[in-house]
């Protein structure tokens, strides 16, 4: 499996002299090509600002992450803007969708940013709908639809222009069970069936146990890493939860 995203002693600072928070310290991992990944830890562990980190939103204070070649530390804002818009996709808790837009406008969004030529714009759309099972629901606007199927169509929106990384920040938080089981299925076979690569941020070992690998953080430095391998789900969910109970007191102190 050849290496997409790279983190060399990634280390994260907030605050000024005499008043330093270290949110990360010393984290350094390697992300495979088509591997899908989740990241763990309890409340203020790091986990959301190693993912800010990755997405560009916020920046290192020392260290490297490099994207296929590609240091993204080293990139100034305006070269900034067009790696993130070209390379990356997110996936957010609360799906950040237009209201005003219908579930087509929403997905045709990215390739309006990426400059799409108009005649791809439609059959794209119609293409990744049906691969997410909403060719339904294309002409409703979000408010007419489920949860599941707004989250759905965020998934679309973030893969339609096929970014090298897709990143995902507590894609069930909103959902009831039955649709998150649905998403992660959609979100599994994105990454099986379109080889996408996916790092996601959960607080949840049902969530994380769709992954195939898991880094769980604590106190800003990764404490472990649990491979799924040839294990079921539910043998996979077992032993996350078990590293959660070390490092947090179990599954309802983490998130």
């Amino acid at each position: 499996m050849d290496t997409l995203l790279k983190l060399e002693h990634i280390q994260k600072y907030y605050g000024n002299e005499g008043n330093i928070t270290k949110a990360i310290q010393d984290i350094s991992f390697s992300v495979g090509a088509g591997e899908f990944l989740g990241i763990m830890g309890a409340s203020g562990s790091g986990k959301t600002t190693l993912l800010n980190c990755i997405s560009t939103i916020d920046t290192v204070s020392a260290g490297h992450i490099c994207l296929e070649g590609t240091d993204i530390t080293e990139l100034r804002p305006k070269s900034l803007a067009r790696f993130r818009r070209e390379n990356l996709g997110f996936v957010f808790q609360d799906f950040n969708l237009l209201d005003t837009l219908t579930i087509s406008e929403n997905i045709a969004l990215a390739l309006a940013i990426n400059k799409t030529p108009a005649a791809d714009v439609e059959p794209r759309i119609l293409d990744i709908a049906r691969k997410l099972n909403i060719s339904d629901i294309l002409g409703k606007y979000p408010y007419q639809v489920s949860g599941g199927q707004k989250q759905r169509c965020a998934c679309a929106r973030a893969i339609i222009h096929n970014p090298k990384l897709l990143l995902a920040d507590e894609p069930t938080g909103a959902l009831d069970s039955h649709s998150s089981q649905m998403l992660l299925s959609t979100i599994q076979s994105i990454n099986e069936q379109l080889g996408a690569t996916i790092l996601m941020v959960t607080h949840d070992a049902f969530t994380a146990s769709y992954a195939n690998r898991i880094l769980f953080l604590q106190d800003g430095k990764i404490f472990t890493e649990l491979y799924k391998g040839n294990d079921s789900r539910s043998a996979f969910f077992d032993k996350i939860l078990n590293v959660l109970t070390m490092i947090g007191g179990g599954q309802s102190h983490v998130c």
